[in-house]
């Protein structure tokens, strides 16, 4: 493909964060899908990640580029007879504290809520999830349709990021190449398999997206879609046990509180068992009741019951 049409693009969004202008909501859509279907040359493909990353992407800009990943997203079905699913992204991994990810996932399975985890592992730094997952037992699904039986048996059920969407996993596979995330690690969280019967679990790590996203969300629940978005542990999709609780709710275009009633910081324990058969055999634990139930994990799982059975 001709690489000139991306040059007028990159002049436009290159010119740094003071410099730039932001993409409308359908060139962000056009770009993006070009962008996962691989027909923008490296050169250019890595020029636009890179000054995407340094300017940040707009509200629109967002939005176009969450069309364009669900236009090319597999979709797995959800169970006729139980809540909405909840799914989970996981993308970091442990890496100073046990990772507790799995627990929430586990213990919403228990009650009926059945759970979709999705994600990717590219952290030489880290504990990948996937080792965790295999230390506890949990099967990795090849395919959607192996992932909806699971969920309708199990309620439980996890999908490499690449099998719901190879190009959005071929973005996120630059991260080491580039050195730096891109805008596939924020589109992401926002991947939905199952638009309509979901709760999308937003975990994100630093503020500015608290914002971004914030304001995103409404615009894409205001079909019927549901989300939770709330503050990351170390990247992960659990809230951290000591901090107060960032629990954000949106359904059917609006904003929920979520947040617990008594919401400061707490002095729990912090598990440093990020290895996987420490991790597990925490989690386990837990799931037994020789260990008790972090007050925090109890604040999102009563976030998530709330949405996905309300």
């Amino acid at each position: 493909m001709d690489s000139a049409p991306y040059a007028p693009l990159l002049k436009e969004i290159g010119r740094g964060a003071r410099g730039a202008r932001d993409l409308t909501r359908d060139q962000a859509r056009t770009l993006f899908s070009q962008l996962l279907d691989g027909t923008v040359p490296d050169l250019e493909r890595g020029a636009i990640l890179i000054a995407m990353r340094i300017k940040g992407e707009s509200q629109e800009e967002l939005l176009g580029f969450v069309e364009a990943m669900q236009d090319g997203a597999a979709r797995v079905q959800a169970p006729a007879d139980a809540p909405r699913t909840v799914v989970l992204p996981t993308f970091n991994g442990a890496r100073k504290q046990a990772n507790l990810m799995p627990l929430v996932a586990l213990l919403l399975a228990r009650e009926g809520i059945p759970v979709l985890i999705h994600g990717r592992h590219d952290f030489d730094s880290r504990v990948s999830p996937f080792e965790l997952f295999e230390a506890l037992g949990l099967a990795v699904s090849p395919d959607v349709e192996d992932a909806s039986r699971r969920l309708a048996g199990e309620r439980l059920a996890i999908l490499p990021t690449g099998v719901l969407h190879p190009g959005l996993d071929a973005m996120m596979a630059l991260r080491p190449r580039l050195g730096l995330r891109n805008s596939s690690h924020s589109v992401a969280k926002l991947l939905d398999p199952l638009p309509g019967r979901s709760v999308r679990v937003v975990a994100v790590t630093h503020p500015e997206y608290v914002d971004s996203m914030g304001q995103a969300l409404p615009v894409l629940s205001a079909d019927g879609g549901r989300a939770l978005l709330m503050r990351a542990s170390e990247g992960e999709a659990y809230l951290h046990l000591r901090r107060k609780a960032h629990l954000q709710g949106f359904a059917d275009g609006q904003a929920i509180d979520l947040n617990p009633g008594s919401n400061e910081d707490l002095d729990w324990p912090l598990s440093t068992a990020c290895e996987p058969a420490e991790n597990a055999a925490l989690i386990r634990a837990i799931l037994a009741g020789a260990e008790p139930i972090p007050p925090r994990i109890a604040d999102q799982l009563a976030a998530l019951r709330r949405l996905a059975m309300g």
